[in-house]
């Protein structure tokens, strides 16, 4: 039979109870004839108490240290189903990141998964074991724990699907799948039963919060089959693979929207050649990612540069342009973190014209003003004030046909 990869978020194992029942489906693929690679969160809410914990011994705690305390999450999950599994009478093996090989750089807090060596996995599921894995974690080149960030579970099962060359990689969560837009501000979102990589891509990095989007790249690059759906039923959840794989294709087929980001622009930049990198340089080198980015057209010598940051960044990127400003003789420097970006994506809209006048003449119609807009092939992106954000989703799923089912 196939090679399953089954990876349970933090609510899946919230609790003893819920990892018995993780045990119980995880033993039904074994039973069919699967061999089974099973990658763990830790229990919800566990992460976010560690962290707590360490903030109360001292405000910025030693990443690395960081690392070794967040790891220990995922690391009980792993050891709690292994051993409900040997209770059931089925053989269980529970491997931490670095007996697993998961081999990452060394960028505490945020790692990247550089490679896996599979030799003990692959000699494990040969043994007919079920290998039980403690996501989110690695090693790097000098043996240190390691950890992915947040969502980095999801990332640990693709990577190690695809170093195992896995048939699919089933990614178990507190939903039933892919929504056209998110059910908990729309009541009219409707289950994708399938997406291509790119779509799932771009909701992923416009504020769906589904799947990380680095285990999406991932499945990408490897072509690893990702079936989204629910810890808590037996439905079918939605399918996420290549393009080709699925060819009839929606205009739209979803609607995000972020409410994690802030706005910061940068009035009276001289116009200059190289000024927008003496703005936007200081930024990366203190690894703050920039999303948008518009710079005004020259007026009496100077022009305005506006971009957008994380908003847990905002107040580190104002000092930062606070000092570009005295440093090139900017105007001032203006930040705005009542911001939301909403997005819509869809492969369809490679071949056909018409969305942005539609999204625009939307938000036009319920008076949502336009503050930035980026597009790509696939995607339109607008940033609007915050308090409008739940309105203008709720418009553009209407607007472009996606409250009937799909």
């Amino acid at each position: 039979m196939g090679v399953i990869v089954q990876k349970f978020g933090g609510t899946s194992v919230a609790d003893t109870e819920r990892i018995r029942n993780v045990a119980k489906r995880v033993a039904k693929t074994y039973d069919a004839g699967h061999d089974v690679v099973v990658i763990l969160s830790a229990m919800a809410g566990v992460t976010d108490q560690l962290i707590s914990m360490a903030s109360t011994i001292c405000e910025r705690p030693e990443k690395r240290e960081m690392d070794v305390l967040l790891a220990t999450g995922e690391q009980t999950t792993a050891a709690l189903l292994a051993m409900t599994l040997i209770s059931m009478k089925y053989p269980a093996r529970s491997l931490m990141g670095f007996q697993a090989e998961v081999r990452t750089d060394c960028a505490f807090g945020n790692a990247r998964i550089l490679d896996i060596h599979a030799d003990r996995i692959e000699v494990l599921l040969r043994q007919r074991n079920i290998v039980v894995i403690a996501g989110f974690q690695g090693h790097d080149c000098e043996g240190n724990i390691t950890t992915l960030g947040r969502g980095g579970s999801d990332t640990s099962a693709v990577a190690i699907a695809a170093a195992i060359k896995a048939d699919v990689c089933e990614i178990y969560t507190d939903v039933d799948g892919v929504y056209t837009t998110d059910p908990n501000i729309c009541s009219k979102a409707r289950k994708i039963k399938s997406i291509a990589y790119d779509e799932m891509l771009e909701m992923a990095s416009l504020g769906a919060k589904v799947l990380q989007i680095r285990s999406v790249e991932f499945a990408k690059k490897y072509n690893v089959p990702i079936h989204v759906r629910s810890s808590f039923s037996q439905e079918e959840g939605t399918m996420v693979w290549s393009e080709e794989a699925d060819m009839e294709r929606l205009l739209v087929s979803g609607i995000t929207c972020s409410k994690n980001d802030a706005r910061i622009m940068v009035k009276g930049v001289p116009d200059q050649p190289g000024m927008a990198a003496k703005v936007l340089a200081p930024i990366a080198e203190a690894g703050i990612v920039v999303d948008m980015i518009i710079q005004s057209s020259p007026k009496n010598g100077t022009n305005d540069i506006a971009f957008t940051v994380p908003r847990t960044e905002y107040k580190a990127a104002m000092e930062i342009e606070q000092r570009v400003v005295e440093a090139i003789g900017a105007e001032g420097v203006y930040g705005d973190e009542s911001i939301a970006k909403v997005s819509v994506v869809g492969i369809g809209m490679k071949s056909h014209s018409g969305v942005a006048a539609k999204m625009f003449s939307t938000l036009a119609a319920e008076n949502i003003n336009i503050r930035m807009i980026s597009t790509s092939e696939i995607h339109i992106s607008c940033v609007i004030m915050e308090k409008y954000a739940e309105l203008a989703v709720r418009a553009l799923h209407t607007a472009f046909g996606l409250d009937s089912d799909l």
